[in-house]
């Protein structure tokens, strides 16, 4: 391994910043560390670093709440000078949730009389069955007699047996609202009840009735096996990889998980820069159900809790085929203390069919199959899972995948009640429909620093003496001259091309890379509405802004308890440049939820996507060199012979538990 500046946080770092913040300020009993972070250092010094192996000053920022106080603090120390170099409050911010005190909501609910009477009178009594799920507030939905608390609101649910799956059996109109500093509960909100179907929720085998398991047997499945008996093509060095021409390094930290530092691509004996930092910013759910169990339901997965938090090992399953490489990731709880997340990044190639083929007229053919390097991630953030994949293709193409898995929210009804805001999925129960917005956030250097944001749309030329038959199309490419926000455009396949003017190549026009699209949904929101006040940044497709290390959150830092976006659109305000400038390409994509009977009770993987392809980048296709695939490499058989002599011999199936 090599140490680099970009590295996140050790577990003694971790430990060091919490001691600094103790011994000069007082930190420890009575307060929490709600997130403690690398301060990553200028480009500036990581560029020092490569040329000369000069070593930046190492810092940490850490966020701190004082519980009694209900006040919030924000420090800066230096882990290499053992000092406390920032120190100040933020009044009226709220800090963003632990996962600490979630838990300790759940526990502090289920032991408290007045909880365990409610639930009484319920029927509710064997209280190891009993799941208190916390949600944070926003200003719109907090009661004004509990202003100026840092506050959490719950739903109840309860399990079938202890094994059994928790979202199955909501308790409807019944939910806490407590006081997450104090755990104090403050109110008891039991608004009406619901008879309990006689559902199906369960998805674990030996909990799904034998009814339904064996109603449409399926046949067994023959092995697929994955290997690669030499090992991997790509190297890791520390959080470098390098493959097939590529080079990336893997961050972490509390808030955006996964972060993906100087992306090059080696072209011509120089790694070519395409992006210096890729990392999701932000992430909207909104549920657009205003019913009582459902009008205060819109997460912000990353500002209020932190997909670092969420981050799950990847030894927990079968989330990885091949020959894998892993790193793990270091945390912290509230008290500050470290914890190790282990598997937390899976690194593996993967086939992906064809790269490109032409079969000649006279018979000869030349094919190429496609190799892919993936790094991905995976979150659980209560009832949902995301599963986060970057891409990258022999061919300079990049894409980011995220699909969505996990169990429904749902709501049960009483006989005949209309649910006009959501579906039906099993008896008398409903989902609402929700959406998930995820914003990516992505500092490009295409082929250098100073870079410019094209809009770029097709148009139909009208029919002329030119174009009689109406034939002609065109491309019109506008430069965004000013940071601000702009929408996708269905009509004229509208797309974004970040594009280095100053730099040609061998045809003389411009290299660019273009943002490719995908999955993006409007809002449907009320301009007025409060969700969409406190998330501006959703309202549009693309935000562009000039590179400011300060300009990290889209939403604003501290979004938990928000009434609006502190974020990109005070930021564009100032109408700064953005022409030839050091940019950053905001992208807003997600899923238009509108649920189905066939995501209950386990929701099959839903997926979006979007690319970054190089437009100029390259003079010519950039994979003409990858290598004839073996000869052996497609052994077949016809249907009606048993050829087992000419399959390939059997290779070790590698997964990663």
């Amino acid at each position: 391994m090599t140490f680099h500046p970009l590295d996140p946080l050790s577990a003694a770092e971790f430990t060091s910043a919490v001691a600094i913040l103790a011994r000069e300020r007082g930190v420890a009993d009575g307060w929490r560390f709600t997130s403690i972070e690398l301060v990553e250092p200028p480009r500036s010094a990581v560029a020092e670093f490569t040329a000369t192996s000069a070593v930046p000053d190492r810092r940490a920022r850490l966020v701190v709440l004082h519980r009694a106080e209900n006040t919030t603090w924000v420090g800066v120390v230096s882990l290499t000078t053992d000092a406390l170099l920032e120190w100040e409050t933020v009044p009226g911010m709220q800090a963003n949730f632990t996962v600490d005190e979630w838990e300790e909501a759940d526990a502090a609910l289920r032991a408290h009389p007045d909880v365990i009477a409610t639930l009484a009178r319920r029927g509710i009594t064997d209280l190891d069955l009993v799941f208190i799920d916390t949600w944070t507030y926003g200003d719109a939905v907090i009661p004004d007699r509990y202003r100026g608390r840092r506050l959490g609101w719950s739903d109840v649910w309860v399990r079938a047996s202890t094994d059994a799956n928790p979202y199955a059996g909501p308790v409807s109109g019944l939910h806490f609202v407590l006081d997450v500093n104090t755990m104090e509960l403050l109110e008891v909100e039991d608004s009406f009840t619901v008879e309990p179907p006689a559902g199906m929720g369960e998805y674990v085998p030996h909990l799904v009735p034998r009814r339904i398991r064996d109603r449409s047997p399926r046949p067994p499945l023959t092995p697929l096996d994955i290997g690669q008996p030499d090992g991997p093509s790509f190297t890791l060095d520390g959080n470098l990889i390098e493959w097939q021409n590529w080079s990336l390094r893997v961050g972490f930290n509390y808030r955006e998980g996964m972060t993906l530092h100087t992306v090059g691509y080696r072209d011509g004996g120089r790694v070519r820069p395409i992006a210096n930092r890729l990392s999701f910013a932000e992430m909207v759910v909104p549920y657009r159900d205003p019913s009582v169990d459902h009008f205060r339901r819109t997460a912000f997965d990353i500002g209020e809790w932190g997909l670092g938090f969420m981050t799950t090992s990847l030894e927990l399953g079968c989330d990885c085929l091949g020959e894998i490489r892993y790193l793990d990731a270091v945390l912290h709880n509230s008290k500050g203390e470290p914890y190790s997340i282990p598997n937390a990044f899976c690194i593996h190639e993967e086939d992906n069919a064809v790269l490109w083929k032409h079969v000649d007229h006279n018979g000869s053919a030349e094919v190429r199959r496609m190799r892919r390097l993936v790094v991905s991630f995976h979150v659980t953030v209560a009832n949902y899972e995301y599963l986060v994949y970057w891409r990258f293709y022999q061919d300079g193409n990049m894409e980011c995948e995220v699909r969505a898995t996990g169990i429904m929210v749902v709501t049960h009804l009483d006989e005949g009640q209309p649910h006009p805001n959501g579906t039906l999925v099993d008896t008398r129960t409903y989902a609402p429909f929700h959406q998930h917005f995820i914003v990516a956030r992505m500092d490009l250097d295409v082929d250098g620093r100073e870079n410019t944001v094209f809009r770029t749309e097709t148009q139909a030329e009208p029919i002329s003496a030119a174009n009689p038959l109406g034939l002609a199309i065109t491309q019109l490419n506008t430069p965004i001259e000013t940071e601000g926000f702009d929408d996708y455009n269905w009509d004229t396949q509208r797309a974004w091309k970040v594009v280095n003017e100053n730099s040609l190549n061998g045809l003389g026009t411009p290299m660019s890379y273009k943002l490719v699209p995908g999955g993006a949904i409007p809002s449907f929101f009320d301009q007025a509405a409060p969700a969409l006040q406190r998330a501006q940044v959703i309202g549009h497709t693309v935000w562009v802004t000039p590179n400011d290390e300060s300009e990290r959150w889209p939403c604003g830092e501290f979004v938990n308890q928000s009434a609006v976006d502190h974020g990109l659109p005070e930021w564009i305000q100032a109408r700064r440049p953005v022409r030839n400038a050091d940019i950053v390409l905001w992208y807003v994509f997600g899923i238009h939820h509108i649920t189905r009977p066939e995501e209950w009770p386990i929701m099959p993987v839903d997926t979006v996507s979007f690319w970054l392809k190089p437009v100029g980048f390259f003079d010519r296709n950039p994979s003409l060199d990858v290598e004839r695939s073996p000869a052996h490499c497609a052994p077949g058989e016809h249907a009606e012979h048993d050829h087992e002599h000419d399959q390939p011999a059997h290779n070790p199936q590698h997964y990663d538990h």
